[in-house]
Order: C-alpha cells, then structure tokens, then sequence
C-alpha cells in the first residue's frame, strides 16, 4: 500500500511541476485579474494543445477587461423598430448592415428569411437587425423601407431594428494595419467588431440560441427546422459554434449564455483582426472544440462582389446544393408499422418508386411507418408524399419524419431519434444537414402526431443517399 502511495506522489509531481514551472517562467501579470486556476488552466492548454506562444498573446492584454467591461454597462442601444418578443424564443437570428457604395442587399435578406420559414417556424425565431451606419439620411430610408415592407412581421413581435449611436463606439484611430491593408479597411472591420458585439449584447435575453448571418444573404427553405434538428442532435455534446455556412460570419450558431463572453472578447481584441479570425482564437481562449461544420450550407451569398474591396472574388464555394437531387436511391429496406393495413393494400408499395402507394383506412396519434435500411447509409435528402395526387385527399395533416441511428444492431427500429420536419399539406422534401464526422442515417420514421379524420395515402418516402 505504501509503495503505491509513494508511486502515486511520485507521478502526480511529475504532472504537477511542469505546470507550476510553466506558469513562474510565463507569468501573464502577478497584479491581473487572472486567478491561480485561471492561469493553471492557460498552462494546461498550450502544454496540451501544444499552440505557438504567438496565438496565445492576446491574453496578456486581458488584464484590460474590468476596465472594459463599464463600456457595457453604459450602452445606449435603441430601438428604432418593433419590440421584444413577450416571451422567450428558440432563435434570435441577427443581422448586422451599414451603407455599401455598391448597393444594399438586407431588405432582400430579411425577406428571405420570412419567405424561407413557415408559420408555425416564424413563431419560434425573432430576426434582429443592427443598423450600424451613423449616416442619418440612410438611417432614415431603412427606417422608412423597413416598416413599410415587413409590417407584419414588426407587429407580430418577429422583427426588432435597433441602433447604437457612435458615441457608444471606443476610437477608431491609430488602427494597427496588419499586412498591407488598407486604413480604410481596417477601420471598417474593426469597426464591425464592435457592431457584431452591440447587437450580440442586444440579443443575449431574447431566445435561447443566437444566429449571426450577414446582410447579403438568402436561406434555405425550412432553415429553421434544420437548425433546431442539428441542436437537437448536439444537446448532449460539447459544442462553442455551430457553422450552417463555411464563409465569413454567416451561419455562425451560438447558445446565448455565451454570448456575453463573446461580446467582451470582440471589444477586447476589435484591434487585432477581423471578427471571423478572433472566433477562432476564442475557442482557443476557452479550450472548447473547432465549430462543427453543416453541409450543405444553408445561407447562400446572393453576390460574388464584395462590398467593401469593390472587386469580385470566390464568396459562393459549396453552397446551398442545387435544387434537383436527380432520381431517389431507395437503398434495399424492410418497413415497419403500427397502422392498420388495408386488406388491398401492400406496405413496401410506401417505398417503391413506382406509381403504386400504401393504404390505410384509419390512423391514431403515435402510429408510425419506419423505413429501416438494410445497411446504414449517408442520407442527404428525405422527400415524403401523403395523400392522393390527383384529388389531395387522404393527406397526413398532421405528422413528422425523424431519422434515426443505432448503435446497439436493432433488427427493426433504432435506438436514437431526431426530428428531420414536419409536413405541410401533406408533403416534406427537406435535405438533411451532416456534420463533418458523417454519420449514417438507419431508420426514416413517418409519425403521426394527430388522429386524423379520414384514412391517410402514403405515395412515396424518397431517399437519396451518398
């Protein structure tokens, strides 16, 4: 027993002292804010993860931050249009816009964003828009086009438009340029900076999650169910960032708690580069993982021209896929079911390709028809057809498709479940969102989420596969 003891000592100094080491040779600042643990925990991650001293010395300046934060306090945001939702939502989805010399696109990203989404989604989001340019005369074309525009929305409570005048805004003189910028492009992204942290400050209180996109952007239908599936997904795993777009700000998902962190991470270090590149240094910071990766995108830029460089480049990439999948896989499957079968109808006819459907005469809430694929397979896009084609009678009102994934070999069902959408008149067409690790989809459950009055057509589940 003894001997382990002493075995034990032996490797936890061994553990111990290079840390403690690290820290005397390395000290930030004895008269910081940071605690013992706190640079313990700076030690830990550039032991462990190994990073160059170079992408770790914005801490140094973190001393600055109390000072920092009575800026916060302080802020004199305004709201220019509309009001808070009453309660909280699931998303706020923030835009922030200034005048462009080449033209402005954020009246046609807002209305993307309403035409993309359902009824039933626009009651779970709220879309806050930043207008960050201090130009009065601009300041009043957007107030004016806005309200006109978008007025039930404004009166519904799912549009916000606030300002933060410029005395709000720490100095923008004696940038420091990096490479062979521009002044006046450093201005303008470090000036972005601090717009991106006035409205994350905003938006902290109203909703759950927080999604940046920019202010030239258009959306994939159902962009809201997609979201709100992949965070289902991740609600168990640790996550800072969740990208539904790979360019630029857009896309950028993140839970409000950690907004505040953020937003005083952003004023600390406006001066030291643009805000996409801090992002990156902040999951360093808090030694959380790289964002997760969606594919495909769901926010499209609706230009190749940058609005400030005044030039083309390659903005798209891989963006929103096409439209048009081509004809369905229909992988080999076996289909289960709780419904009652007709007695002339056949159950495999709900996923064949051809123009025979599936039948049954009546249904209850929590009846389903589960599709389980011989082998799992990378599934990009589900496509499910209810009711009759010529007379859209006999639809299912009211239901959900989920796809499932298994992990303990069920013969017949799946052990883990995530909401893909919901139909809408009968239908869902969606493409299903992956992550970087791609994984395999298993089962396609069609729920029934209501009895409905009448018996209900399944004319096709359609899959396309990787």
């Amino acid at each position: 027993m003894k001997d382990f003891l002493w075995l034990f000592i032996v490797i936890a100094t061994v553990m111990v002292f290079p840390i403690c080491f690290f820290i005397r040779e390395n000290p930030f600042d004895t008269t910081s804010f940071l605690s013992l643990e706190e640079k313990e925990m700076v030690a830990w991650q550039r032991a462990r993860m190994q990073i160059i001293p170079g992408r770790t010395n914005h801490l140094e300046t973190f001393k600055n931050m109390q000072k920092k934060l009575e800026l916060l306090k302080n802020i004199n945001t305004q709201i220019l249009i509309g009001a808070p939702p009453l309660k909280k939502k699931l998303l706020t989805i923030g835009i922030s816009s200034v005048q462009h010399s080449s033209g402005s696109y954020l009246l046609d990203t807002v209305q993307s964003l309403f035409v993309a989404s359902s009824s039933s989604e626009r009651k779970h989001f709220i879309v806050l828009v930043h207008l960050a340019d201090p130009d009065p005369k601009w300041l009043g074309q957007m107030i004016s086009n806005i309200s006109t525009l978008f007025k039930p929305y404004i009166q519904a409570r799912q549009l916000v438009v606030i300002n933060t005048p410029l005395k709000n805004y720490l100095l923008l003189k004696d940038l420091k340029k990096n490479f062979h910028d521009t002044p006046a492009y450093v201005t303008f992204h470090f000036k972005q900076n601090m717009d991106y942290a006035f409205l994350m400050n905003f938006a902290t209180n109203l909703s759950d999650y927080f999604l940046m996109i920019e202010d030239d952007v258009t959306c994939a239908p159902g962009f809201v169910t997609q979201i709100a599936t992949a965070v289902s997904a991740w609600r168990n795993k640790p996550w800072l960032t969740l990208n539904f777009s790979p360019l630029g700000f857009t896309g950028k998902l993140f839970r409000t708690r950690d907004l505040p962190c953020l937003v005083h991470f952003l004023f600390l270090f406006y001066q030291k580069m643009p805000c996409v590149y801090l992002l990156t240094h902040f999951h360093d910071l808090l030694m959380e993982p790289a964002p997760i990766q969606f594919f495909p995108s769901l926010f499209q830029h609706m230009t190749n021209y940058s609005f400030f460089d005044s030039k083309f480049n390659s903005l798209k990439g891989k963006e929103i896929e096409e439209n048009d999948p081509g004809s369905p896989s229909n992988p080999a499957a076996s289909i289960y079911t709780n419904l009652k079968v007709a007695n002339d109808s056949v159950l495999m006819n709900a996923y064949s390709l051809d123009k025979n459907f599936f039948y049954t005469k009546s249904a209850e809430a929590g009846s389903h028809l589960t599709v389980v694929l011989d082998v799992p397979a990378k599934v990009f896009q589900v496509q499910v057809l209810t009711g009759s084609h010529l007379k859209s009678k006999n639809q299912l009102e009211e239901g959900q498709v989920e796809l499932g994934y298994d992990a303990t070999n069920r013969v017949n069902d799946c052990d883990d479940y995530i909401l893909l959408g919901l139909l809408e008149n009968g239908t869902l067409n969606k493409q299903v969102l992956s992550d970087e690790s791609g994984k395999k989809v298993k089962c396609v459950r069609l729920l029934v989420t209501a009895t409905p009055p009448s018996g209900i057509i399944v004319r096709h589940i359609n899959l396309w596969i990787k």
